[in-house]
This record gives structure tokens, sequence and C-alpha cells, in this order.
């Protein structure tokens, strides 16, 4: 780690003397609850269509005049045009060089609410924001005006909105056809808290004159009134219950991925596990503080949550296999005899096309202060890499256009990754053994290396700032090539070590040899004793090993 950065720091004193998304799961943390006092966002992309890869768009001058093509983020489809800025803020993923940042998870809500004539769909709300915004506070203003001029396409849609100083949920649904623009509501999450969304509207009844803390549509009450989702009082008013009301899925499908991650960093969660199974209506609240200062390692982590130590831990029942496989395939539903039964859904899941850990530091130049840990495939069996904000290259493995969902690429970290989770889950339990320690050693590695870099950036920012991003950009197109590298490397060492359900002999980080030069014969591990039980009792008498008339009696 030493070495890469003082290669790094010599090459700088060089320069310097030449001159669609399905279900998604996010977590916040305000400054306050973080051991170093940054804010962080996390994102998990998830889609089966979607390719993981880092967008990117350059800061820009347009003349005046301009315009912009908008275009369906899931689909690609063409929905219309807007008036274009004068300047646009350069973009690495979902944070700007600014250190905004946005993630969403859709929530749907009530379908007769969907506007298919709007024009904003809720992918182009975040990356048109992005290249506009220079705090989260502006950027709901700029979402919910583009909206309120322009129409917006999608279903109800959860947003989170974090700069270096506060991070906030917005919440946001259509009005259907027959009205323009959206009812909405943004709560501020305090310092001091974590918050969570996960597919499921979160917000419910809101302070209405706190507009430091929240900010809301002028109509979110009014229209739930004229639409009969609500009678009350308006200080009674619930944005999720008005118009995402609760059933099964939202429940044990979305909640309940929240619920795992407040339970990891508060020990009185687990009085909310009878809300998650819908046997009570104490709904559990939108933040929560944790027990301990969290670290964005932590949140790493927390993207990585298979339910383990719950009720719904999938490596506890007999569909994880032999190998405690804690994934289950599509469709989240099945019925068995005309009983309806459900895949639980965790956040990390196979179907991930990229996620993030967005770490946003208020003490440092943003081109340094805005770390974007980001990563493509399950966040289970992948690498945060550290995109700093400021940028401005993207490495070849993580590029748009380098392969895409029909087309494979030994280049991209998308298919790496892919192809050794795909490789684990078919022999978990073993595999995962060995990729836990190259993954730690890879983050350690980066982790490690942060604060040096911040100090070079801080200390020779003012004079020579564009040699810092170039530092910080040579830093992270290496590190996301090298841990790739990396990952392609574990992938052969596993198709060699477990091949054909073998497990090759090792002896000192190496596989053995006889004493001929051949390899060592492999072991035979078989499947654990719950498993040959349970095919025992299925297969009854066809498997089991009888006398014969050929046997000596």
């Amino acid at each position: 780690m030493n070495n890469r950065i003082t290669t790094l720091l010599l090459s700088l004193v060089v320069v310097f003397h030449q001159s669609p998304v399905e279900s998604c799961t996010n977590f916040l943390a305000g400054s306050g609850a973080t051991v170093d006092g940054s804010t962080l966002i996390t994102y998990a992309a998830d889609s089966h269509n979607l390719y993981g890869e880092l967008y990117h768009w350059p800061a820009q001058d347009w003349p005046e005049g301009s315009w912009l093509d908008i275009k369906e983020w899931d689909s690609g489809k063409p929905l219309g045009r807007i008036p274009q800025v004068a300047h646009t803020y350069s973009v690495i993923g979902n944070m700007n060089e600014h250190q905004v940042t946005i993630g969403e998870t859709t929530f749907g809500g009530r379908s007769e609410l969907v506007d298919t004539t709007g024009i904003m769909d809720y992918g182009s709300l975040i990356y048109v924001t992005l290249q506009r915004a220079t705090t989260a506070r502006e950027a709901i203003g700029i979402m919910t005006d583009l909206v309120a001029e322009h129409g917006y396409y999608s279903s109800g849609e959860s947003f989170s909105i974090g700069d270096p100083n506060e991070v906030w949920i917005l919440e946001m649904i259509g009005k259907g056809p027959d009205y323009k623009g959206a009812v909405w509501v943004a709560v501020r999450i305090p310092d001091d808290c974590v918050a969570g969304h996960a597919n499921q509207s979160r917000i419910r009844t809101f302070p209405l004159d706190d507009p430091d803390n929240c900010l809301y549509s002028p109509d979110v009450i009014s229209f739930a009134r004229q639409k009969a989702y609500f009678s009350g009082m308006n200080t009674e008013f619930s944005f999720a219950d008005a118009y995402a009301p609760l059933d099964f899925g939202a429940l044990r499908g979305c909640d309940a991925r929240v619920w795992s991650f407040f339970r990891r960093v508060n020990g009185t969660m687990d009085a909310y596990l009878p809300y998650i199974k819908g046997e009570s209506k104490d709904a559990m609240p939108l933040f929560i503080k944790p027990d301990r200062k969290l670290s964005a390692q932590d949140f790493k982590d927390f993207m990585r949550d298979h339910f383990e130590g719950t009720p719904f831990d999938m490596q506890q029942d007999v569909g994880a296999g032999p190998y405690k496989v804690p994934y289950r395939w599509r469709p989240m539903n099945f019925t068995v005899d005309s009983v309806e039964y459900v895949n639980e859904r965790a956040t990390a899941t196979q179907q991930t096309g990229f996620s993030f850990v967005a770490q946003m530091r208020s003490w440092l130049p943003n081109p340094v202060g805005g770390v974007f840990w980001f990563g493509v495939d399950d966040a289970n069996t992948s690498v945060y890499v550290p995109m700093f904000c400021g940028i401005t290259e993207i490495p070849n493995c993580f590029k748009v256009g380098n392969g895409d969902m029909l087309t494979f690429s030994w280049t991209s970290a998308f298919w790496i990754y892919n192809w050794v989770a795909n490789q684990a889950y078919h022999k978990y339990s073993y595999m995962i053994k060995d990729i836990r320690p190259v993954q730690q050693a890879l983050e350690n590695g980066f982790t490690a290396d942060l604060p040096k870099l911040d100090n070079m950036a801080r200390s020779l920012y003012t004079q020579y700032p564009d040699s810092v991003r170039s530092l910080l950009t040579r830093y992270s197109v290496e590190q996301a090539e090298a841990s790739t590298a990396r990952w392609k490397q574990l992938g052969e060492y596993l198709m060699v070590k477990y091949i054909d359900g073998n497990v090759k002999k090792e002896k000192d980080g190496r596989f053995e040899r006889n004493e001929y030069g051949l390899p060592a014969y492999p072991e035979f591990p078989g499947y654990d004793a719950e498993y040959y039980r349970q095919v025992a009792k299925d297969a009854g008498d066809k498997l089991k090993v009888t006398k014969t008339i050929h046997d000596k009696q």
C-alpha cells in the first residue's frame, strides 16, 4: 500500500515541476452518527437487466437555448426534452463534484397515480439534478421543480439525497394522467441518526411547520383528501399510508431489509419483529440513533446482509441446500398445493447491477472529500473501490460500453465479479471462506491509503488543484484495475480448487503435487449430515444399499 502511494506522490512531483431498476436498498447516516463526521448514503441498484458500470458526466458550459433529451433510465425510451442550464457539474456515478449524492428505491404506490405523459422519470431526475445541484437542499428544490414543470413519469419513489452536512429522504409519487407533477415530502435525517428505505414508502406523519427539517408539496395532504385516500386531521396525515398502503410484500420483502439494518446498529429493534411479520401496527421509525458510531466499512458490510441471526436467515432452511446458500432464484413467490409462499428478499442479492457507499466529508476539499466507494454485482462478493468525486477519468473495467448484459468481456469488472459470484452460489459455504480474505485485504488496503491521500491532497490542493485531481484519478483507476485483476485471479483459483465437486489439497498457499510432480489426489467432501438425512427421508428405499442375491449369506 505504501509503495503505490509513494509512486503516486513521485509522479505528482513530476507534474508540479512540469507545470433499470427493480428492487433497491438505501441506508443513510448523519454526520453525528459516524466515526469521522462524514455523512453516508448507500445504494444497491438491483435489477435483472441492469449492467454494472460507472457513469461519468464531465462539467460543461452550454450555449443559450440548448436542450436536453430525456430518456427513461430503465428502458432507454425517449420521453421528451427540457431546457439545458448554462453550466453543468461533473458527476462520477451518483456523486457530483460538490459531493452531492442521490440514491433511490422504488416503492410503486397507488398505480392510478402514474402519469405516462410525464417527461421526468426517476433516473433522469437523479442524473439531471446531480449535474445542477450544489447542496442536498438545492437538489430537493431542483427535483421537485423539474417534475412540476415537466411532469413525473415514474411510479412512487424514495430518494436518498445528501451532501457533506445533511442527508434527506425525499418521497414522491405522481398525481395520475389528469394532473401534472407530483406530491412529495422530504425529511432531513437528524445528524446523530441513521435511516433506510427499501422499496416501501417510509415517511409517515411529518412536521408541518419545520422547514429546516421538513419540506413538502402544498397539495400533499389536500390531494390525498381529493382522492379519498385520507380524511383525518392534517397532523394525522401519513404519506406512506395514503399513497403506498402496506401489504405482506411491502413488509416482508421491503421493510424487513431496513429492520435487519436497524437491528445491527441498535439493540432494541427486535421489538419491531411483529410489525415486520404483519402482526402489529406499531410501525418502525423512519430513523434511529445507533448504539455506536459507524464507519464507511460498517456500511459496506451492512450492504452484504442476508438476515443473518434473524428468523428470516436464508441459510437456515432446506432451500439453502447442502452448501448453505443465502440466495433464492426468482420469482419471489411460489405456490404449493394452492398455498402461496415467499422467498426472502435480503439486502445482498444476486441481481445487483452496481452498488455504492457514498462518503461525504465536509473538512476536505471537494475533489478528495467525496469518496464514492463503488462495486459491481452482488455486494456480498464484490469489492468497494474508492472513486473520488474529483477524478476525471473512469477505469476501463468500469467504463460504459465495456461489455453489456448480452456481451461478455474479460476486461469488465461486472463480468469478472459475476463469474466469481456465480461459482460461489453453487458451493457457498466453501467458497465464501476463500472470497472473504481477498475482499477484506483489498478493502482494508484502500481504507489504509485514505488518510495518506487526504493529507497529500489537503496540503497541495490550494496551489495545485489540477495536479491533485490527476493524482486522485490515477489512484482510483489503478486500484480499480488492480482489484479487478485480483478478482479474476481469485476466480481462476476457485475454478481449479473446486472443479467437479472436489477440493484440491493445499499446502503453504499452493496446490499440492505428489513426489513426481502430478496433482495430489483431491478430497471428496460430499455433503453434510443434515443434507444426507433429508435425501434419505425423501428418497426412501430407492437409494438404500441392500443385499442382493449375489451377496454371501
